[in-house]
Formats: structure tokens, sequence, C-alpha cells
């Protein structure tokens, strides 16, 4: 992603006050960019790199911001800009891998508002939205909700009803979605693309915001949520036709230390056949907690294998926060 002076979205594009029943001037002054450092011998860093760039939204007026977690996972060091230029330090205070959502603490007086926070379940399909990114208007994008389903991700990831909009904002990761009412409906998660009447467009998944609202509690007091950690298995698998492939695994991570291997086809968790990647999550997740054993069955060049595969917290492979 480029330096965030050096674009703009068309006119037409970007909301105006007579596109919306809210202020718009103190929406946009609520996101705020986050830059975050990460050391190079991190674990999240071959893959999402070591310097990171993206949004956040000020939630509280104590100046709490709520990103996309993977901005902040195993962050040394994170600077927050305002709209109006001010440059302030932050602490990543939380992450929770489940949802995806994270926290940041400013750690300086952070002149911006706060977003309200409001509920995807009020939105439908179809709904006007207004998806926000640090810059002012120029960086803030009309566009619409075109479906809530679904989600699930290599990387162990599910969501039981994300949001999709459309068109896509090139700067999506802990973008704000703001509804009529100028309340926040979620966090600006991937780039997907998406088929609207026939034709593939580009568009976003946005986490919706009603997820927070029953762990931030915990996330606050605890930098996680509360509910036990999840089996993890270090196992990137992806969907090919009616294939379940694994396309990649975490080094010393649990499914590699069992001898799983790129390639593998994945039959069966825990006995039971799998056919979607939300299907063998949710399979392993129900065998019980992180350090169950989770027996997988696999194809292998015609032969049919089964590991029992220790499963591990992700979070215990992951550098923590220096505290300041």
């Amino acid at each position: 992603m480029s330096d965030i002076e050096e674009w703009s979205f068309p006119e037409n594009l970007q909301p105006d006050n007579n596109d919306v029943g809210f202020a718009l001037e103190a929406a946009l002054d609520a996101v705020v960019t986050v830059r975050a450092e990460i050391p190079e011998d991190a674990f999240t860093a071959s893959i999402l790199g070591a310097e990171r760039v993206g949004d956040g939204v000020v939630i509280r007026d104590d100046g709490l911001i709520l990103t996309i977690g993977y901005l902040i996972t195993e962050a040394e060091t994170i600077w927050l800009t305002t709209n109006r230029g001010d440059v302030v330090p932050g602490y990543p205070l939380a992450y929770d891998q489940a949802t995806g959502l994270g926290l940041i603490q400013p750690l300086g007086k952070l002149d911006a508002p706060m977003l309200e926070i409001g509920s995807a379940n009020n939105c439908r399909r179809g709904d006007d939205v207004v998806f926000i990114g640090q810059g002012g208007r120029q960086h803030a994008l009309k566009a619409k909700l075109i479906d809530k389903r679904e989600f699930a991700g290599y990387w162990e990831y599910v969501l039981d009803e994300a949001l999709f909009i459309a068109p896509a904002h090139p700067q999506w990761g802990g973008a704000a979605l703001v509804g009529n009412d100028g309340r926040l409906l979620g966090i600006g998660s991937l780039l997907v693309q998406e088929a609207i009447e026939g034709e593939t467009v580009q568009g976003n998944m946005i986490v919706p915001i009603d997820l927070l609202v029953p762990i931030l509690p915990d996330m606050l007091s605890t930098g996680r949520a509360g509910t036990r950690p999840r089996p993890w298995l270090g196992m990137y698998t992806t969907e090919s036709g009616k294939n379940l492939v694994v396309g990649g695994l975490a080094d010393n991570g649990p499914a590699a230390s069992a001898g799983v291997k790129q390639g593998d086809l994945v039959l069966e968790v825990g006995g039971k056949r799998v056919n979607s990647l939300a299907q063998l999550f949710r399979t392993a997740w129900r065998i019980g907690p992180a350090g169950c054993v989770v027996p997988l069955t696999v194809a292998r060049e015609g032969d049919v294998l089964r590991f029992e595969i220790k499963s591990a917290d992700r979070n215990d492979f992951l550098k923590k926060p220096r505290l300041h």
C-alpha cells in the first residue's frame, strides 16, 4: 500500500454531508493511521511483514482504538497519526484470534473524537455504507453492503457471519465501516472477489462490530478474550474444488511436527469426514481446547495416513508486547 498522501478517491466515490445522516467530519476524524514495527524474528513477520500500515478507529473517550488484529500482532512499536497530523505512540493492548480484532491504547493525548459502536445486525444487503480510512474525505468511500455470510480463512479462522461490501477500499486493514446512523458497523479485514449480478468485482470483508461487545471486558483486562483458547494445528489449508489441500505449514507447528506435509489432502478430523474449511476448523475446535489431541486423516500419493496432532495455543508462538 502506498503512503496515504499519494492518492484519493474520485469525487463521485467520496461521501459528503448530503449523502449521510450524521456528522461526517467527526466520523472521518475518529479514524487514525496505525503504523506497527515487528521484530524480524517474530513468528508472523515472514507472512505479514515486519512493517505494517493500516487504520484504527477511536471507540472511547479515553482514546482506545479498535483495529484489525494482524496489524499489531507481535508489534514492538506502534505509531498513531490523526487527521490533524498529530503523532502519538501506542501500545498493543489486546488481540483476539477468534474474531481477528485488536485494541491499541494511545500512550499520549490523542486529539480525535470517538465513533459510537453500532450493530451490524441492523444492516441489510443493499444498504448504503461509508468505509473510512485515515486521511479525511479523500480516503472515505461510498459503498454498499452486498452480502452477510459465513467466512473461513486458511489460517484457522471462521466468522459465522461476516460483512461484504463493494466497491473495494485499497487500504482496508483496520478501516471503519459506518452505517447511515453514523455508528461503527465493523472493521476492515480483507480484499476479496465478489460476484454481483454475474460480474466479479473487488470488495472488502468486514469483521462485524457485534463480535467485540461481549469480549471487550476480557480484552481490556487480560489482553485476550476470556474463552478457552482453541486448538491450533498450524496447518494452512485451502479449498481446491471438492478437496481440502494442505497448502502450507507453520514451522515447528503441531501439524508439521506430527508429520503432515504440504500437498496432503485432508479427509477426516476426529474420524468425521470434512468437506469445507469451516467444517474442518469447527470439527477440530469441538474436540477440546488448545493442547488436546486432534486425530487427522489425509491422503498422500494414493495412501491414507492417520496422524495424532497435539494441538497448541497459537498465542504461545507469538512475541508478547513489551511493557512501557
